[in-house]
């Protein structure tokens, strides 16, 4: 029989966007794969892969105690009536429900995905640091799991987490992101006209965009002709969503321009000169690998996951994080030496080619289920 590999996600257009390379090449070898996510709008293209699709309820925005007992409790019964071989928890909640669900459910082996440690350890105060203990608690309990594998996208995040549970290195396995299909995203000459400014990302605070709004705002007023774009759309259950209201008072004034969210990526990074990140944490931004594989240069903060998708100063700069007017400077920089851009390009489709593509980041997963699956009990 096929061995059955299930993927515990937050939201299905996460899944389609980060792993379904992923899943559609384990379906391949012969697997009966499973994705167990929220539900939008993507359950049909997803069964349309010949994924079989399970819809549970993962509130993104609240860390409720109600909510997460029922998110568990969801996950615990899928798991003893699906029975999967082998588990693939990706982001926080889903690991840890996720982890300690399979652990009750003797589920034989598990991958934990961490993309990132979330907003619960940016946060600070009394209420931030005992909710960060109690977090803690749960990651040591959710990686208790005998036959495991955690992925880290940072080094950062690597030895955090280690601190915090007992891991061991043998359990550890560092993948730089969830790779780019270096096929469908190629590099191109930077456009002529105008540059043009692009941060792609879903319009939370976490990632800086208000700190880019801030940027194009000085530079307008330097009178630098600068287009400032934002490519995504705001996310209502992200406790630091920006608001359309707050958003659209900036497009009134001409400080940004908002072209929505694009799923034809490729095409949009054409366009772009400069691709910004003025992120506060990631795990390893898939836009700033994209921005790579176009040849595109990059801007970023010094923070983790975000300089590790970047050769420093050879394909990409880094600016302090929560820093405007390091951010705009970095930027009239660069915009004023196209020959430096071009060099910067060049050396992130390399550095794609190198760490990032698809392929490879493939390649490892199933190698991974292969030997979990192989060595469970």
């Amino acid at each position: 029989m096929s061995k059955k590999l299930m993927f515990v996600v937050n939201v299905d257009w996460f899944f389609m966007s980060h792993r379904l390379p992923i899943a559609l090449e384990a379906k391949r070898q012969g697997y009966e794969v499973h994705i167990a996510t929220g539900i939008t709008d993507q359950k049909e293209a997803m069964e349309k892969c010949g994924l079989i699709v399970h819809s549970i309820s993962i509130d993104r925005s609240s860390p409720n105690l109600i909510g997460l007992m029922r998110t568990f409790f969801q996950l615990l019964n899928l798991f003893l009536k699906v029975r999967p071989d082998l588990v693939h928890l990706v982001t926080i909640k889903p690991v840890l429900l996720g982890g300690i669900a399979a652990r009750m459910a003797r589920i034989p082996a598990v991958v934990a995905a961490i993309s990132g440690l979330g907003y619960v350890f940016l946060d600070r105060g009394w209420v931030s640091r005992r909710r960060q203990q109690v977090v803690s608690a749960l990651y040591r309990i959710a990686l208790g799991h005998s036959n495991l594998k955690v992925i880290f996208q940072n080094e950062d995040d690597r030895i955090a987490l280690m601190r915090l549970t007992d891991l061991q290195k043998g359990q550890v396995e560092m993948i730089r992101g969830s790779g780019v299909d270096l096929d469908r995203i190629k590099a191109t000459p930077l456009p002529t006209g105008v540059p043009v400014v692009m941060l792609i990302a879903r319009l939370i605070a976490d990632k800086g965009v208000r700190e880019f709004i801030a940027a194009s705002s000085i530079l307008n007023q330097s009178g630098h002709a600068i287009r400032c774009c934002l490519v995504g759309t705001t996310d209502p259950e992200n406790p630091s969503s920006l608001s359309e209201e707050e958003l659209c008072g900036y497009e009134v004034e001409g400080i940004i321009e908002r072209w929505g969210y694009r799923s034809d990526i490729g095409e949009v990074l054409k366009e772009a000169h400069i691709v910004v990140l003025p992120s506060y944490r990631e795990g390893l931004p898939k836009v700033l690998l994209e921005a790579a594989a176009a040849g595109r240069p990059v801007i970023t903060t010094d923070v983790p996951g975000c300089r590790d998708a970047i050769d420093i100063d050879v394909s990409g700069v880094l600016v302090p994080v929560a820093d405007a007017e390091a951010l705009a400077a970095s930027i009239r920089t660069l915009v004023d030496d196209r020959e430096r851009c071009v060099g910067l390009g060049i050396a992130g489709r390399a550095l794609a080619e190198r760490e990032f593509d698809i392929k490879q980041v493939v390649r490892r997963h199933l190698q991974i289920y292969q030997n979990l699956t192989e060595g469970a009990p």
